[in-house]
């Protein structure tokens, strides 16, 4: 099963969700991917010069190994995830890295991935989007699939800060609010339970 969690802005709890996913459902011994997109020597992720980038090579996948060092990846193995990686791309060459990403994925098991862009090239079994309706930004490549989205993870309640969002995008789908540290709730638990089961059980 291939899990995809992505978000419309940066440091609104992404991670987050995806780790307290992997702490719900344990049994699954999740395989976890954090995809980073990189152009201009600076990172997408919040435009510092992060050293993300791959002098050469059109990307890199490296397998997290420790679990106390408090990056992403880390932060995954420390929620219960068996395998965590971080995949790193220029700008625009996302299709160079997503077939040894295949398979990761494409193995028996369950895999979460925290990407939008990636859904340019797959078709998860779910998609969540989180949401922050107090940040304005709205990054193109959520805005591009938000229709796609099984469900919405909320982190406020306020009324949408966003431009040029149409509310037939995202009114009518399933919304759970969430809030820190565990972004999590009952409600949302509930809902995942049945598509994060094992087909046997």
């Amino acid at each position: 099963m291939l899990v995809v969690v992505g978000g419309h802005t940066r440091n609104i709890g992404k991670t987050s969700v995806i780790c307290s996913i992997i702490r719900a459902f344990p049994q699954q011994r999740w395989t976890a991917i954090k995809i980073t997109q990189y152009g201009h020597g600076v990172c997408s992720t919040d435009g510092s010069d992060c050293g993300c980038a791959v002098p050469d090579h059109p990307y890199a996948i490296n397998k997290e190994l420790d679990p106390s060092q408090g990056t992403d990846t880390s932060r995954y193995l420390a929620a219960g995830a068996g395998r965590s990686y971080w995949a790193r791309t220029a700008q625009g060459c996302l299709a160079e890295v997503i077939a040894p990403l295949r398979f990761l994925w494409d193995a028996p098991g369950y895999t979460i991935v925290e990407s939008n862009s990636v859904l340019q090239f797959v078709k998860p079994d779910l998609y969540l989007s989180v949401l922050d309706f107090r940040n304005p930004d709205f990054k193109p490549s959520s805005l591009r699939y938000l229709d796609r989205a099984d469900a919405l993870i909320a982190v406020s309640d306020s009324p949408p800060a966003w431009q040029g969002v149409a509310e037939s995008l995202w009114r009518n789908k399933p919304l759970f609010r969430v809030d820190p540290p565990e972004y999590f709730s009952p409600e949302l638990k509930a809902f995942l339970d049945p598509p994060l089961q094992p087909a046997n059980n």
